[in-house]
């Protein structure tokens, strides 16, 4: 039996975020989604707020199915988590794909997310995208979302989940994939970190920004598909 892949959401995302890409990838594997906790209308609180309860959702959602062992695909902040459980738990991950990840939370970095975290200026500039955070986490308040993720950041930026030193501990295969245009994950700063990992790829895709919806995912597919050996 082949093993598992789980795809995991970015910040402010949910399950629906990694559907599309679910559908495409279900004839050839055991194709998984979850919500973080606070995330796709769960009730949110301060304490699921942190890189290593998103983990430990992970962890309880294999021991509910019985999984020993998966493959992860993370998008942003989920590949972040993704990264964070082979770490901390690298029996229970075999490979792992993360794609558009900021894996660097200096002081600088995160004040520019931070910046863009405002709930009246994405009413008022990007009114699509506020009514999109409301659909994807009714009942639970789209504008606190955005508060707890800014204060997870902010925190991030003070004591990072993952050092260098951690990415050098972690012995999987694991695939680095950013666009050349991604001001969030940053191309110099995946590279970075890619050079720490002991057993990496590197894909710089080309002409692809931060959002997932930007990405080709035919593309995605057939590089999914080839990471993993299908």
């Amino acid at each position: 039996m082949s093993i598992p892949l789980l795809l995991l959401h970015g910040a402010l995302g949910a399950e629906d975020q990694m559907m599309p890409l679910k559908d495409q990838l279900t004839s050839a594997y055991s194709v998984h989604t979850i919500n973080f906790s606070s995330h796709g209308g769960k009730p949110v609180t301060d304490a699921s707020y942190r890189i290593k309860h998103f983990a430990i959702d992970v962890l309880s959602w294999m021991a509910e199915k019985d999984y020993e062992q998966i493959n992860i695909f993370g998008y942003s902040m989920g590949g972040y988590v993704g990264m964070y459980l082979a770490r901390h738990y690298p029996d229970k991950i075999n490979k792992i794909f993360t794609l558009a990840t900021k894996y660097v939370w200096d002081e600088l970095s995160t004040a520019r997310e931070l910046r863009m975290l405002n709930a009246q200026k994405i009413k008022e500039k990007v009114p699509k995208f506020a009514a999109m955070l409301e659909k994807r986490h009714a009942p639970q308040s789209w504008e606190l979302i955005l508060e707890k993720t800014g204060e997870m950041m902010k925190a991030m930026s003070v004591t990072p989940p993952l050092v260098n030193d951690d990415y050098a501990r972690i012995p999987h295969s694991v695939m680095i994939a950013v666009g050349d245009q991604d001001t969030t994950a940053g191309l110099e700063d995946s590279v970075a970190i890619f050079r720490q990992l002991s057993n990496a790829q590197l894909w710089v895709i080309p002409a692809t920004s931060h959002p997932l919806e930007k990405v080709n995912h035919q593309l995605l597919v057939s590089e999914i598909d080839q990471f993993f050996h299908i």
